[in-house]
């Protein structure tokens, strides 16, 4: 493109009426305008029609696209790559290399860099592995996702909540709700083992070509299926899998795991699929049973994936959980024991009494941690826990509080200022109990009342909670 002035033509696609429309964004200055292939049109059946051969590329390297994924990528933030470049480098490297990039997408020759593996604690134990692409990939891939997920959108199951537009855990878990009200107690939970590393190449690439003909498009994405993980220093081949991490491994996961979806369809079944978490809701345990064989088969031998038969139970809908929640047998939802454990685990470690920090501080860490937690959990109907998780909470707090007081002289006037009787302040400050016995006792907690942790700004849950049901 050297020597030539880039040249942009004014496709349909970008019109408002346009299911395809991507909007249009000036964050990223500098990036340059794409040469397209004059003559592009996506044209189709209904909204399930096939792309055209040689039309995908052009928008997906359109500016209005690259700009968009760019901000989107900005926004995201995420390590670098294996290039070391960080996200505010990208836009003074596309004003300089950005033209012969979109050239080399548009000839089909652009090959993408290794990503680096990075390993994260499951929340469940273990290790999850991570495919952290350089952030160049990451805005290609941002930019091929935008484009392909209104084409594919219309065409995923209504059964599916996961990495989808307007789609939530929430909406699964009210769905899964309904379900059990109906009489449908008992679930079949299938585990599908290592789902990101275990899928199949080819077979997603038959399903992406009955839908795109642009060669182009289908070889970049085959590229990075199969580019190479850093490990260590050396670069591995992938023969299967899509890693977490990318911007196009949800929506790839989604096209994937469609056929499952349409499989339970066609079978009459009642069921949520969020990403690789699949429940399927049944009357009976023997019913379950067989439905947890049959679907186990189709997931082996129509998919290529593993079931994890270890972690696949079948159950009564109380013995479970989904997506953090419990759902009873009367069909309300409450939070899993796990999830309590998690959060009880994130604020010990927030209230370490070790950690040197202002008891206001405390609060304000706290608080957003607390807020963000309920925001998940507000369709519990968990009253109880919340009191109880309110009480454990204040407790921790007034045995950091009383830990700083660190002389007994000095407990004995914090709880006499914060109206505890002198006789009293004494006998507790000069008590040999520990700071968690001390914290219980009736002058701690006459001290440090509810109005007191209210002047604090602690955000209480079961206020709040209450709240939200309303």
């Amino acid at each position: 493109m050297k020597g030539q002035q880039a040249i942009v033509y004014q496709l349909d696609l970008f019109s408002e009426q346009n299911q395809y429309a991507i909007p249009y964004s000036e964050e990223c200055e500098g990036v340059p305008q794409a040469q397209t292939r004059k003559g592009t049109q996506v044209s189709g059946e209904g909204q399930q029609g096939r792309a055209l051969a040689g039309s995908l590329m052009a928008v997906i390297c359109s500016q209005q696209n690259i700009s968009q994924a760019y901000k989107r990528v900005k926004q995201n933030k995420g390590v670098a790559g294996i290039d070391q470049m960080p996200t505010g480098e990208v836009a003074p490297w596309f004003s300089k290399h950005g033209a012969e990039l979109i050239n080399q997408l548009l000839k089909g020759i652009y090959v993408p860099d290794p990503v680096k593996q990075v390993e994260i604690p499951k929340q469940s134990g273990g290790k999850r592995k991570l495919g952290i692409p350089t952030v160049t990939d990451r805005i290609i891939q941002q930019a091929i996702a935008q484009v392909l997920s209104p084409i594919y959108e219309p065409t995923f199951s209504n059964h599916s909540y996961g990495f989808r537009p307007k789609r939530s855990a929430h909406q699964a878990l009210l769905r899964a709700s309904g379900y059990v009200k109906e009489g449908k107690i008992w679930v079949v939970d299938m585990d599908l083992q290592s789902f990101f590393d275990e899928v199949n190449h080819d077979k997603l690439m038959y399903k992406l070509s009955r839908t795109l003909q642009d060669k182009e498009l289908l070889s970049l994405i085959r590229k990075y299926l199969r580019s190479g993980i850093l490990i260590e220093g050396l670069s591995q081949q992938r023969e299967k899998g899509t890693p977490q991490g990318s911007p196009l491994s949800p929506l790839l996961s989604n096209i994937v795991l469609d056929t499952l979806d349409k499989e339970l369809e066609n079978r009459g079944h009642s069921f949520v699929r969020y990403a690789d978490d699949l429940s399927i809701f049944v009357r009976s345990q023997k019913a379950s049973e067989r439905v947890k064989g049959s679907i186990g088969c189709f997931i082996t031998e129509a998919l290529k994936l593993k079931v994890n038969e270890d972690k696949s139970v079948v159950c009564e809908c109380d013995q479970t959980k989904l997506l953090g929640y419990t759902i009873y047998r009367d069909g309300n939802l409450g939070v899993a024991r796990e999830s309590l454990q998690r959060l009880k685990i994130k604020i010990r470690g927030i209230t370490k009494r070790n950690r040197g920090r202002s008891f206001e501080a405390i609060i304000s860490e706290l608080r957003p941690v607390l807020r963000g937690w309920l925001q998940y959990f507000r369709l519990s109907k968990s009253n109880r826990i919340m009191q109880d998780l309110d009480a454990w909470i204040r407790r921790k707090l007034r045995c950091y509080r009383i830990k700083q007081c660190k002389k007994v002289i000095t407990l004995q006037r914090f709880l006499k200022k914060s109206g505890v009787a002198t006789w009293q302040s004494w006998i507790l400050a000069l008590s040999g109990k520990g700071h968690w016995r001390k914290s219980g006792c009736p002058q701690v907690q006459q001290a440090m009342g509810l109005k007191w942790f209210e002047a604090q700004g602690l955000y209480n849950l079961a206020l709040n909670h209450v709240t939200f049901n309303n």
